[in-house]
């Protein structure tokens, strides 16, 4: 094939023995003339990129059989690498000799070598053993060998970064724009280097790099070692570039929701502070206001909380993150802002609209009123328009329970304010027993019932005992069918908490409670909740408050 005429023959082999004669610059002689050829070896380069960008590495490699023995040596010259914008423009020939699907043993050769001399060009510590022959030169520049490799990755990832960024404005422009394969082999040779800090801003330029492409133009690699060094905290980015990573590349916003969940339950968390400080540091909840990765990261927690069996501590997590998510997504710019019917498209959308208006949004004279609208617009689309489905019917759940802090509240309100007493009680009953088989939830309903009213016998009683309150739930309690043992055990823990006989013997109560039906995690899990939203939307009776701290230095020991 011929030789293309920007890049004649004989201009090609001159060059190629200039880079012969030079070697690594180790002599003075050496060293004068490389730098009296710099401004036209950079010129012969950037044509020479300009000729084979759009060739192909096979048909690259075929008009110019020597490129990889020119390009080669002219990497290993500190002179010729630090010159202006030569090290780039030698980084995007190396990258059109690149071959993403490689078809033999040679190819792959060819790409692993191509890969150890990019990586070299990106790391500074790779150059430190030049020092001793290149430090006379350097020093006459007025640079130490350490500054002046490390101004030399900073120029280089300056001039790929800004590239990039023109590229990506002027992608239309078929004869300026960098190709597909290009980037993608840039993104390929990062991966070693990742944790390199001066690589950071062509690490955020690649992630928010498409390239006007309908397909990932960046290697998978590339996208898990940076979610990897991100999760690991070894490399900090900026909250638009990670979540450019999640929406591009949904194996690592998957590990990074895993990576929440493991971290959260290898710890012992003793307040929703800690646990709120911890999920927000993910940046899942801010993530999270793009719809595609809330409905993504919601189907993970779903699935957690089924293999766990429904455990308080994942459910508390969950409802922790979606107060998160709620804040982040409140706090976004209107423009930007999406609807909530863009989270939460499936569902009934008033009921959507309740459950999202947060406690501190109205006052607390409205909670209960609040609460019963809820509950008689979940018992319409549930029992009213009989879904059969039980795929449905865990879809409608899982969503009031996401909003758990709402059947918290409906707790409390049974035991300190004026409330219709069975719209609550069915609200609950639903969190705890959502199926109706057999008639389990109307059962629950009626133990419910019961408990409550004979806890309102005992409300105002001063000189309660554990004996008359036992007497209250006995029946309940001795029933292995585990919604009406947790739904007991709320009800039972804020009577302790609100009622004036209840303070008396909360201790000793709690402490026969979770010896007796195991229910530490149950109840430390609430009183959690409980102390989190007062320290958030406070409590007027600070007996409640001082009870409920002792109760979870208490159970804190005993989870």
């Amino acid at each position: 094939m011929a030789q293309d005429a920007t890049v004649p023959k004989l201009n090609f082999e001159y060059w190629l023995d200039k880079a012969i004669g030079w070697g690594q610059a180790t002599t003075l002689e050496s060293q004068k003339d490389v730098c009296l050829h710099l401004p036209q070896l950079q010129e012969f380069l950037h044509q020479l990129y300009e000729t084979i960008k759009h060739l192909g590495s096979t048909v690259a490699i075929q008009q110019f059989p020597l490129i990889g023995q020119l390009l080669g040596r002219l990497c290993w010259n500190p002179f010729v690498i630090g010159y202006d914008e030569s090290q780039k423009t030698l980084m995007w020939c190396l990258c059109c000799l690149y071959s993403s699907e490689p078809q033999n043993a040679v190819e792959l050769k060819a790409n692993s070598w191509i890969r150890s001399l990019l990586c070299h060009l990106l790391s500074s510590s790779k150059w430190e053993s030049n020092e001793a022959e290149t430090s006379a030169f350097l020093s006459a520049l007025g640079y130490t060998s350490a500054d002046y490799y490390c101004h030399l990755v900073k120029n280089m990832v300056v001039s790929l970064v800004t590239e990039l960024r023109e590229n990506q404005f002027n992608g239309l422009n078929i004869q300026e724009s960098i190709s597909a394969s290009h980037v993608n082999a840039v993104s390929i040779f990062c991966v070693p280097l990742i944790t390199l800090p001066d690589l950071t801003p062509l690490l955020e330029t690649l992630l928010l790099y498409h390239g006007g492409s309908s397909k990932e133009i960046l290697s998978s690699e590339f996208l898990e070692a940076v979610n990897e060094a991100f999760l690991k905290k070894k490399i900090s980015l900026p909250e638009s570039a990670v979540f450019s990573l999640w929406l591009r590349h949904l194996p690592s916003l998957e590990k990074a929701t895993l990576h929440l969940l493991d971290q959260l339950f290898s710890v012992q968390l003793n307040s929703l502070e800690e646990v709120a400080h911890v999920i927000k540091d993910s940046l899942l909840p801010q993530a999270a206001s793009h719809p595609a990765i809330f409905r993504i990261v919601n189907e993970i927690f779903k699935n957690a909380l089924m293999e766990t069996e429904g455990t308080s501590e994942v459910m508390t997590i969950i409802q922790v993150f979606t107060q998160l998510f709620l804040q982040a997504h409140q706090n976004e710019d209107k423009q930007h802002k999406f609807p909530l019917k863009a989270y939460f498209p499936y569902h009934h959308q008033p009921l959507v609209r309740s459950l999202v208006r947060r406690p501190f949004e109205l006052p607390t004279t409205y909670w209960s009123q609040h609460v019963k609208h809820i509950s008689d617009m979940l018992k319409t689309l549930v029992e009213d328009t009989n879904i059969s489905s039980l795929t449905d019917l865990f879809e409608i759940w899982f969503l009031v329970a996401c909003f758990g802090e709402w059947l918290d509240i409906a707790a409390e309100q049974l035991l300190k304010a004026a409330v219709e007493p069975d719209a609550v009680l069915w609200l609950l009953a639903f969190y705890y027993c959502p199926k109706n088989e057999n008639q389990q939830r109307t059962q629950t309903m009626v133990e419910a019932q019961a408990v409550y009213h004979h806890l309102m016998m005992l409300f105002s009683c001063e000189d309660l005992s554990l004996k008359d309150l036992e007497a209250a739930v006995l029946r309940v309690t001795g029933v292995e069918q585990c919604c009406n043992q947790r739904f007991t055990t709320h009800l039972l823990t804020n009577f302790l908490l609100f009622s004036p006989g209840g303070h008396k013997i909360a201790q000793e109560y709690i402490h026969h409670i979770t010896e007796v039906t195991d229910t530490s995690k149950e109840v430390h899990n609430l009183l959690i909740r409980t102390a989190y939203r007062f320290n958030h939307s406070g409590e007027e009776n600070q007996r409640t408050v001082k009870l409920l701290n002792e109760l979870l230095q208490k159970l804190t020991l005993k989870v």
